[in-house]
């Protein structure tokens, strides 16, 4: 028998069509074509996707259990993704909900680089909480962007990335946003005495992505930000592969597309995600507090020897929140607080940073 992966898939069907529902989904992400068109029986019996559970949820909602031939996956990130939820995806009544995988498969795609540990080790954070915020809004040059992040590593950051948004526009072209912040964060660092990280946002295709990465390498940086659903699973992967002194932080979008955002999380830390950023609980994107917790719980946790990548809720977050925020996901996080930093005056805004980057050290050490 081949190694299976175990795809669960949250259903919406009346209970006497449900059976049908599964088969059809088993059949649709795994051969796309009627099984009496099949002649090999080898595929029929190796490769055809089959239906190992149907519990039912209530209101209408069924757990379908079914099991892919891993593979079809071989150790194709991106390919992963398009097995497990590829056709599926453009039906409105289905939402992958989770994967098991098997032990060859996590080792074959083989996790962060870094992960907590690794990150921590970087910013001197051993036993808090890491901090960290982000250079926006779209439109500031390089100069202005590199006045931003002065500010912000003079308060003491850990982490300073890149929005995701910023690329290599004309008003930033990434070469010149990289260095002028770069400089900035360095001039800072050497003041506080505190390693500051800069990460950089990577965007275009993979040769653009990895001559950023070369160009950073330069500068001497060794973290960088990506947005793995818009660079690609697989080009991620690969970055993460070839560029291995890199830590990458992980950014979310387009990732709220019928895919539990929980699994999400746990396919980027497959990929290789250091740091994972989601929507924190209460901030402006509608993400629950157990969604918030499984989602760090799928960071940390025990994933077959892969190395836990670090939990960081973002978006509508406040300084005012912080002790609440540590309260609930312990000292294994990075707490990003972007907008309302940012919000400080210009010749405030290294205090209020200062602010933040104390009430996590206040908190941790208690």
């Amino acid at each position: 028998m081949t190694s299976r992966l175990t795809a669960v898939y949250r259903v919406r069907a009346r209970p006497g069509e449900i059976e049908a529902r599964a088969a059809a989904i088993a059949v649709e992400q795994s051969v796309e074509m009627p099984l009496s068109a099949i002649r090999d029986a080898s595929i029929l019996s190796e490769i055809v996707g089959e239906v190992t559970a149907i519990d039912e949820r209530g209101d209408g909602a069924f757990d379908v259990s079914i099991d892919l031939a891993a593979a079809t996956v071989g150790a194709d990130a991106g390919q992963l993704v398009n097995m497990l939820f590829g056709n599926t995806s453009l039906h409105d009544d289905v939402m992958l909900s989770s994967v098991a995988f098997p032990r060859e498969m996590l080792s074959a795609f083989g996790g962060p680089s870094h992960g907590l540990s690794g990150l921590r080790a970087r910013v001197d954070a051993k036993g808090r909480a890491m901090t960290c915020s982000a250079l926006k809004p779209q439109g500031l040059g390089a100069d202005d962007l590199g006045k931003l992040a002065f500010e912000l590593a003079m308060g003491g950051l850990d982490f300073i990335k890149d929005d995701h948004g910023l690329a290599n526009q004309t008003y930033s072209p990434f070469a010149d946003r990289m260095r002028a912040c770069t400089a900035a964060v360095r001039r800072a660092s050497d003041r506080t005495h505190h390693p500051t990280r800069y990460a950089p946002s990577l965007s275009g295709s993979y040769i653009d992505m990895q001559r950023q990465l070369d160009l950073a390498r330069e500068e001497g940086l060794d973290a960088a930000l990506i947005a793995p659903m818009i660079a690609g699973p697989s080009n991620f992967h690969a970055l993460r592969r070839n560029n291995p002194d890199f830590a990458f932080l992980a950014h979310p979008t387009m990732t709220g597309a019928r895919v539990s955002p929980i699994l999400f999380a746990q396919l980027f830390r497959l990929f290789g995600a250091d740091a994972s950023i989601f929507p924190n609980y209460g901030g402006r994107f509608g993400y629950s507090l157990s969604t918030c917790k499984a989602i760090a719980a799928g960071l940390l946790g025990s994933f077959s020897g892969l190395a836990p990548s670090v939990p960081a809720p973002a978006g509508g977050m406040s300084l005012d929140r912080t002790p609440e925020l540590l309260d609930c996901y312990g000292e294994d996080v990075m707490l990003l607080i972007g907008g309302a930093l940012l919000s400080a005056p210009r010749e405030g805004l290294a205090a209020e940073t200062a602010r933040f980057v104390g009430a996590v050290a206040r908190h941790c050490y208690l």
